[in-house]
């Protein structure tokens, strides 16, 4: 597999770094990976990141440009001594540049449920683990602070990533929410339609990460956007004041 190759070359380029470990999470964990259509949702974690291992890092993303799928290939990098915090941003190779974001108590989760290690200690042995209230409570902010706000800006809508992360996103925060739950976003497919989506969204979506699909003529992208944002708007307010 492509995805194996790039993983290959990623670790023997990160190697002259001596990382404590490395994880995979997402998709690529979980067991819904779609070579590539799926992200490859990575972790690191180096002794220290001072300025010159910053400069190694983007020397690594640069050297990996031209393989196949590596514009997929996102990590973000932790030091033992600042990954205790949810809510610090911490450097981040993505869509192809460097940045700072957080790793989510979503994220967290997923390491301590299903991480897959690639190099060097699990996440149990560094990774502090999510305490109780606190991934139910991220799960709900997100939902009202991030998704619901977005809405608001139509032309969001017409793109295909923000349809399918917005719908996928709003199922498996029901399911987190309603049982404690992480769910593949193959589960929240299935789970959108009990949930109200309409069924042309759903299979919308499902065409794009799972078929063959069809790109949108702007009749079709303007609706689906309108339907988009009518269903989500109601479901968000419904589930943040039944969970907030």
């Amino acid at each position: 597999m492509q995805t194996d190759a790039l993983l290959d070359r990623f670790l023997a380029h990160l190697a002259p770094l001596d990382p404590v470990a490395v994880w995979a999470h997402g998709s690529l964990a979980g067991g819904d990976y779609q070579e590539g259509r799926s992200d490859l949702d990575l972790i690191a974690v180096l002794d220290g990141i001072g300025p010159r291992t910053v400069w190694r890092l983007a020397l690594v993303h640069a050297r990996l440009r031209r393989e196949p799928l590596a514009p997929l290939l996102h990590c973000t990098y932790l030091t033992p001594t600042t990954m205790d915090d949810p809510a610090r941003p911490h450097l981040t190779w993505a869509h192809e540049e460097l940045y700072k974001r957080p790793v989510t108590p979503v994220t967290r989760t997923e390491l301590h449920a299903f991480g897959r290690v690639l190099h060097g200690r699990p996440p149990a042995g560094l990774l502090p683990p999510v305490p109780d209230g606190q991934l139910a409570r991220f799960v709900v902010r997100d939902q009202r602070d991030y998704w619901r706000p977005a809405l608001a800006d139509a032309r969001l809508w017409t793109r295909d990533v923000w349809v399918d992360l917005g719908l996928l996103t709003f199922a498996r925060a029901s399911a987190t929410l309603s049982d404690g739950r992480l769910i593949s976003k193959r589960e929240a497919l299935d789970l959108l339609p009990g949930l109200g989506a309409p069924g042309e969204l759903v299979e919308d979506i499902r065409a794009r990460r799972y078929g063959t699909p069809v790109p949108p003529g702007d009749e079709w992208t303007a609706r689906r956007a309108d339907l988009t944002r009518a269903y989500l708007g109601p479901a968000i307010d419904a589930l943040v004041a039944s969970y907030g």
